[in-house]
């Protein structure tokens, strides 16, 4: 999907542990084009650093199998042939995972949507958007139905067809890398990469993990704070990355449309994986103000907070469970 979370929303507030013999370990690599961040608090310095490490290698893995860009991927290898026969479990899972929301969102996330953000970066960098009728042809190769994955194989059933995990890869591997440090024998840590963040455990005996939400349009205010214990948030705005500065476009294209969308300045998502989050977070920001609230109220242990254009923020019934009112 292409989407691209801003680390500048998502602010880890992480203070000194008021927990006796307890360390606070953090590491900040760059991975997936953005910083990620592991922080861990354990009584033990050598453990705590061995199980980053090996978390940060996982992250790794999970870019070098799914990036769109990198020569050699899986993810590269499935676009330029066609079909991708013993396909990792990881990449079936996401795959799978992607097509299952946008069987949910009726195709307003869609992972085949990368010929028609291509022709815009192409276009753009040319001088100029595509033309009406350049969208239409392009969209007839988005369609998430177009995928088939059969026992360790994914191909499409087009030509020309090309898919983008940039809208929930992210967030699996964030979740990998938990799943990783829990392996390690950690239980309390926090992943942020690039503003999709997983917590699990908490920060001291007595505190959660503290999440600032910042103003997309005041990187020095925030709008609210959120306490975060095994779950997970994920932020797509409009309001950064753009395909050129002149055409001042979202980076997040409507697969059904082929045209950025703009109804929205943000979209907050909090759910119990990073995964979903991730996937979440992009298809209610496609989907707008109604459709997309409709959304998260009728899916369990999903909340999210939603900016719309004309700065109006608008929380779910459950949302402001997660929320600081000491520091919002």
């Amino acid at each position: 999907m292409n989407k691209r979370i801003l680390a500048v929303l998502l602010v880890l507030v992480v203070a000194a542990s008021g927990c006796i013999n307890t360390h606070r370990i953090e590491d900040t690599r760059v991975s997936m084009n953005t910083d990620v961040t592991i922080t861990v608090m354990h009584p033990d310095v050598s453990e705590a650093d061995r199980a980053i490490g090996r978390a940060f290698a996982e992250v790794y893995r999970i870019e070098h199998l799914m990036s769109c860009t990198e020569e050699g991927s899986e993810v590269t290898r499935l676009n330029n042939n066609g079909s991708l026969p013993n396909a990792s479990s990881d990449l079936r899972y996401v795959v799978t995972k992607s097509v299952g929301y946008s069987e949910l969102t009726g195709g307003s996330f869609d992972i085949t949507v990368l010929p028609v953000i291509n022709l815009w970066k192409d276009r753009m960098r040319a001088g100029s958007p595509p033309t009406d009728d350049e969208i239409n042809e392009t969209l007839e190769l988005v369609n998430y139905e177009n995928i088939t994955i059969r026992n360790s194989s994914i191909s499409f059933s087009q030509g020309s067809m090309g898919l983008t995990l940039g809208g929930i890869a992210k967030g699996y591997a964030i979740d990998r890398a938990i799943e990783v440090l829990k392996e390690h024998h950690i239980k309390h840590a926090l992943v942020n990469a690039g503003g999709d963040i997983r917590a699990i455990g908490s920060k001291t005996e007595d505190e959660p993990w503290n999440v600032a939400l910042r103003n997309p349009k005041n990187r020095t205010e925030y709008i609210t704070v959120l306490n975060l214990c095994d779950m997970s948030v994920a932020t797509s705005g409009n309001y950064e990355r753009y395909f050129s500065e002149e055409a001042r476009a979202s980076h997040i294209v409507d697969p059904k449309t082929g045209y950025a969308t703009d109804e929205l300045l943000s979209a907050t998502i909090i759910a119990e994986s990073a995964t979903d989050a991730d996937a979440l977070a992009t298809a209610v920001f496609v989907l707008g103000e109604v459709d997309g609230m409709e959304l998260i109220e009728r899916l369990d242990r999903v909340e999210g907070l939603i900016i719309t254009r004309d700065r109006r923020i608008l929380r779910s019934s459950g949302f402001e469970e997660f929320e600081d009112r000491g520091m919002s």
